[in-house]
């Protein structure tokens, strides 16, 4: 909690903490706009559901782990070139997991931030409420799935720097939106960590599906696909992690900074 508060606290006058706090208000409240211009009806928890998850997932996600593991490594390169950073008694993996661990909690601040003003603005402007413990639920495997993205970018940010980790980024949005939020990754997308977000955050959607009134759950529910993709998604991302984790610590013990003009 120590190594934690201390890495908040150098966030402090940098654009991380506004794009924590502020940035999920705003998506949330064009989400709302966007569903209010196509009106409350039957299907609008559904609908909600998929814009506001895939949309996250898809292109603030992939966006967002670059531009804030890029600006938390940066800070440390400004601030002497890493070599106060290097230089601390705190053991390297320590530090290497405290920056990790940031990232880890401002990524979940700012999703559950983002569904809570979606939540209650819907709830408010049009009359709509959303079921609560599946979009909570998702924004949780959503979490899960980012955790290997945020090691990678991380990563790519001390080797390379913030240039790099963007364009990462980037490239990672095109697998995002390509691979995760269409068919084309049907087959592949377990090998593709942008795609674990986008995957994982689709499968409690079709218990959205599941009313009363039926005497089974939907084919995909009763079938064991949900199940099925829940489980392959979690090994890819347990699998990701650890190679990404204990392969960016193994590195970061023998690395001794980057010149500046490089």
């Amino acid at each position: 909690m120590k190594l934690l508060s201390s890495e908040w606290l150098k966030t402090k006058r940098t654009p991380i903490r506004w794009l924590t706090f502020f940035m999920p208000v705003v998506y949330a409240t064009l989400i709302i706009g966007y569903i209010a211009l196509r009106g409350a009806g039957q299907h609008t928890e559904m609908l909600t559901f998929q814009v506001f998850f895939e949309a996250w997932t898809s292109f603030v996600i992939p966006i967002g782990a670059g531009i804030l593991s890029g600006f938390i490594v940066y800070q440390e390169e400004l601030a002497g070139s890493f070599n106060g950073f290097l230089s601390s008694k705190t053991s390297r993996h320590s530090l290497y997991l405290g920056k990790l661990g940031i990232l880890i909690l401002t990524l979940a601040v700012s999703t559950f931030i983002a569904l809570i003003v979606l939540g209650i603005g819907l709830q408010i402007t049009l009359n709509v409420s959303i079921m609560w413990p599946i979009f909570i639920a998702t924004v949780i495997l959503i979490i899960i799935g980012t955790i290997p993205i945020l090691a990678l970018q991380l990563w790519t940010s001390f080797a390379w720097g913030m240039g790099a980790s963007i364009g990462i980024s980037i490239g990672g949005l095109l697998m995002a939106a390509l691979m995760g939020a269409t068919s084309l990754g049907d087959k592949v997308w377990q090998f593709i960590p942008w795609a674990w977000p986008v995957r994982l955050a689709k499968l409690p959607g079709a218990y959205l599906q599941f009313t009363p009134s039926m005497q089974v759950p939907p084919e995909a529910i009763s079938s064991g696909f949900i199940f099925n993709q829940l489980v392959i998604g979690l090994i890819a991302v347990m699998t990701g992690l650890v190679i990404a984790v204990i392969g960016g610590i193994i590195w970061f013990n023998r690395w001794e900074g980057r010149k500046s003009h490089e």
